[in-house]
């Protein structure tokens, strides 16, 4: 025991070395990997690409501000943004947005290849963009934002005025709700002269357009199958700015692709729903065990991380904390189960309560859903985990104790010599100095009965 204390202490101040380590690692600001101006021979201009590939979530977000940082460093002549998505988060979304208005390089959304859509958050996207083009078979639309209460009942459709709408009047919140939206867009879509009136019964209407009918409708600029294409089709356009005008000159151009860095790549790993669920139960179980069989550090640290982490990403995603406040009791009752068992109740309504709150956990966001299948298996390791380990702790800690002074008492012993009311004893294989009320004679078995120091009270055994 004297040479364990230190090993522990040294584990735990490594564990906590990681978490400090890994925490200004995720809380420090991006830095932008902004390389050095390297021309072409010909002094061709360059032309970065991001891909926004997937659900706008906080790791597309920090991977378009870091490329748009890289592009105006490198004096980029235009950022491209090759989009496919089903929408995101809305957080995400005004961020991003904030970073292309400020952007002092112009940016290109890009919907592509054929069969891409540009849906809710993606059209926002697409009406901040300078230049906006999309692939023949590519659509857009649908951007009627969701209900903050996670249901998402879409406005009804508008006639020739809201007033004439009988019985078809949204509830407060979701008329706020939306009619902020149309404002946002319609404000986006008079900085470069698109189609206003589209965008609001997109929001409103969730409707939307294909490729060709988007470039009809003043939607979008350009309609082209690559990004040869689309260079060529911008070349010589005029964009504005921040609010100045800019003539493109993309013939030629050097193209590089931007891939997101390390830094986004955890954010998008870490903020996927089922990622961060497990995290967070993986963090729970291990402190749960930690403190129920202390010592063991491994899973206390393990624990620590994951939850920190956990926590970390639920920080950035739209959570609803009745489903948090479920899972807690869910858990907290499966735990008494297995200290405390209880017929089984507790178990049931901890596993019905875990599964609910579960389900209640992310309010609805497109992309950003939890599986039934990572509720599903979650909830039924949890009910093995609080009934089989757990329980085996708890029985382990009820058992008689087998070393120390306490297993000496009531212990038997035998006599090895004796002398008036004093004399020597063996017992679970050493040899005791001992003392007696009554005489004891060599060979007679006697019960431990008190220890002071190194002498033990004995007393005959009571005869079977």
């Amino acid at each position: 025991m004297p040479g364990r204390w230190p090993t522990t202490i040294a584990r735990s101040r490594l564990a906590l070395t990681l978490l400090a380590w890994l925490f200004l690692l995720l809380g420090a600001p991006a830095v932008a990997t902004a390389q050095a101006p390297t021309a072409a021979p010909s002094d061709a201009p360059l032309v970065l690409v991001f891909d926004l590939d997937g659900a706008v979530g906080p790791a597309t977000s920090e991977y378009l501000r870091r490329g748009l940082e890289t592009a105006a460093a490198r004096e980029a002549e235009l950022a491209v943004i090759l989009m496919d998505t089903p929408g995101g988060l809305d957080s995400s979304t005004r961020e991003i947005i904030a970073d292309i208005l400020a952007s002092t390089t112009p940016v290109a959304v890009f919907v592509t290849p054929a069969g891409s859509r540009a849906a809710s958050a993606g059209t926002y996207i697409l009406y901040a963009s300078h230049l906006a083009a999309m692939a023949p078979g590519a659509h857009l639309g649908a951007a009627t934002p969701v209900q903050m209460g996670g249901s998402n009942p879409l406005m009804p459709e508008r006639r020739e005025s809201d007033e004439d709408a009988e019985g078809a009047q949204p509830d407060a919140m979701t008329a706020k709700v939306t009619n902020d939206a149309v404002a946002y867009i319609r404000s986006l879509a008079g900085l470069h002269g698109r189609n206003a009136d589209w965008a609001e019964r997109a929001v409103r209407r969730a409707e939307t357009l294909t490729a060709t009918e988007a470039l009809d409708q003043g939607v979008i600029e350009i309609l082209t199958r690559d990004l040869d294409g689309l260079l060529a089709a911008a070349d010589g356009r005029t964009v504005m700015v921040n609010g100045e005008a800019r003539v493109l000159n993309t013939a030629g151009a050097q193209v590089e692709t931007l891939a997101p860095n390390w830094r986004a790549q955890i954010l998008a790993v870490i903020t996927n729903p089922n990622i961060a669920y497990l995290l967070m139960m993986v963090g729970v179980y291990g402190l749960i065990f930690e403190f129920t069989s202390p010592g063991a550090v491994g899973p206390g640290a393990v624990g620590a991380v994951s939850l920190l982490l956990g926590l970390f990403a639920l920080n950035m995603l739209p959570v609803d904390y009745a489903g948090v406040a479920l899972m807690a009791l869910g858990v907290g009752l499966l735990l008494l189960e297995a200290l405390a068992p209880g017929l089984g109740i507790f178990g049931a309504a901890g596993a019905i309560a875990l599964a609910l709150g579960s389900v209640m956990l992310f309010r609805e966001a497109p992309g950003f859903k939890l599986s039934p299948y990572v509720i599903l298996s979650t909830v039924g390791l949890s009910i093995a985990f609080f009934v089989v380990a757990l329980r085996a702790v708890a029985q382990s800690t009820r058992r008689a104790v087998a070393t120390g002074q306490a297993a000496l008492l009531n212990a038997h012993a035998v006599v090895k010599n004796w002398n008036g009311d004093q004399g020597y004893v063996h017992a679970q294989g050493e040899d005791w100095h001992a003392r007696s009320a009554v005489p004891l004679t060599p060979g007679q078995p006697v019960r431990i009965a008190a220890r002071d120091g190194l002498t033990l009270t004995v007393e005959p055994e009571n005869p079977a």
